[in-house]
């Protein structure tokens, strides 16, 4: 239930971190670096951060986020298939 609950929250977090870096982009303000939109990402937050940008469109041309976020979220998405998997793997 808690590990289910941080998931939801870190994507949510991703999401939003991605939809205020597109925002703060256009009115050219301070921006959410790449280093902390990258930790949002790795600690399970990637489906977000994927799911921000195609909302958004941001960071869709940069191809570490381009082909790195999705290959990122299919790793994670691996990882928790086992740890949820009723198998002994």
């Amino acid at each position: 239930m808690i590990i289910a609950a941080y998931l939801v929250l870190i994507n949510l977090c991703g999401f939003w971190v991605m939809g205020i870096d597109k925002r703060k982009a256009q009115q050219h303000k301070w921006r959410i670096s790449e280093d902390r939109l990258w930790l949002i990402a790795i600690v399970f937050g990637a489906l977000g951060v994927w799911l921000g940008m195609q909302t958004f469109r941001h960071k869709t041309k940069h191809a570490s986020f381009k082909y790195g976020v999705p290959l990122l979220l299919v790793i994670e998405a691996i990882l928790i298939a086992i740890y949820y998997s009723p198998f002994d793997l």
